[in-house]
């Protein structure tokens, strides 16, 4: 497909669909939007009038199974991720899929499997946005050696009171989002980029508020947690201590830590700032990443360019997306038995 043009079609259409996938897709040259299906026919109807597709669809296997659509963007909640990828792979479509990648790692590897049955076609999931303008240079950071062996990282995220009276959230049902905790999987994806991935975690969760109220007012039990504390050893040896949290109000900014034997790393994601500093240094400076490392965020660019043939999807691959999700499962088991648990791989 290096010339002829590449037509999309788009099963559910969330706030980041909404936001980057639809306008930046339709920026692209030569990239046609197609068709919708949405939850219901007439929010889907406001889509495809606002963002001028050609159509919207009641089922969301009308699209998959469409024969003018070659690509799917897979814009749903987790919960139809899996069947709406392998579908899509199967029916011979490219799949652009958001992220959390599944509701666990199960799922994620028959999307992954479902991958490798069709080589030829583009499998790609939504990165994790928060640390792209500095991935190239914290992983420059660790692997030439200034920081040190890494010994212990801490991410600490959320600085909210609890509200005991919002309505449930789809976050929190975990028939639709499975195992996947606030912004754990988000950061953990980030993380390995620089830091590899996880041996072994040790967890604690709590549920604040263990029943809400849906939308029409019926009573729900809330078994997502509303806070998690993670220990986690690392592949290089190190300690991770990570925190995610709806009840922390008035807590310290969201920050990354990264201590080193020779040198320590902050990020502040909320203010973009990178700071560093070595043995010996008095504080930590700021840290200058040039303009050609600042890549940004260029997913549905990704996404073309690799089904015209142009590069490789590396924000994110499917094997990524499955190690997240064993990373999230894992924490979930060590949470349920109180025990630690081996993270596994592939």
């Amino acid at each position: 497909m290096a010339d002829s043009p590449i037509r999309v079609g788009f099963v559910g259409a969330g706030a980041n669909t909404r936001l980057r996938h639809i306008p930046n897709l339709r920026a692209l040259p030569g990239v046609e939007l197609v068709a919708v299906a949405n939850r219901t026919r007439e929010s889907g109807a406001r889509i495809a009038g606002k963002y001028g597709l050609q159509r919207v669809e009641d089922d969301w296997r009308r699209v998959v199974e469409a024969p003018d659509i070659d690509a799917v963007c897979v814009g749903t909640w987790p919960d139809l991720h899996r069947d709406v990828t392998v579908a899509a792979l199967r029916a011979g479509k490219h799949v652009l899929c958001e992220a959390r990648m599944a509701r666990n790692a199960d799922e994620g590897r028959e999307m992954l499997a479902a991958s490798r049955e069709a080589p030829h076609l583009v499998a790609q999931l939504v990165p994790s946005p928060f640390t792209l303008e500095f991935d190239s240079t914290l992983a420059s950071m660790i692997s030439d050696g200034r920081l040190g062996d890494v010994l212990a990282v801490e991410v600490h995220a959320g600085q909210s009171f609890v509200d005991r009276n919002a309505p449930l959230h789809w976050r929190q049902e975990a028939g639709i989002s499975g195992n996947n905790i606030l912004s754990m999987g988000i950061w953990y994806e980030a993380m390995m980029r620089w830091l590899g991935t996880a041996k072994r975690v040790t967890a604690m969760t709590m549920t604040a508020v263990p029943r809400r109220r849906d939308d029409h007012g019926n009573w729900h039990e809330v078994k997502v947690p509303d806070h998690v504390d993670i220990l986690a050893t690392l592949g290089g040896g190190g300690v991770a201590h990570l925190r995610f949290s709806s009840v922390t109000g008035l807590a310290p900014q969201t920050e990354l830590w990264i201590f080193g034997s020779e040198g320590t790393v902050r990020f502040e994601p909320d203010s973009g700032r990178l700071t560093a500093g070595r043995r010996g240094d008095r504080e930590l400076s700021e840290v200058a990443v040039p303009a050609g490392q600042r890549i940004g965020w260029r997913v549905e660019e990704e996404f073309v360019n690799a089904v015209r043939g142009r590069e490789k999807v590396t924000r994110t691959t499917f094997e990524d997306g499955v190690r997240y999700m064993e990373f999230t499962d894992a924490v979930s088991r060590s949470a349920a038995t109180g025990q630690t648990v081996d993270v596994a791989d592939l």
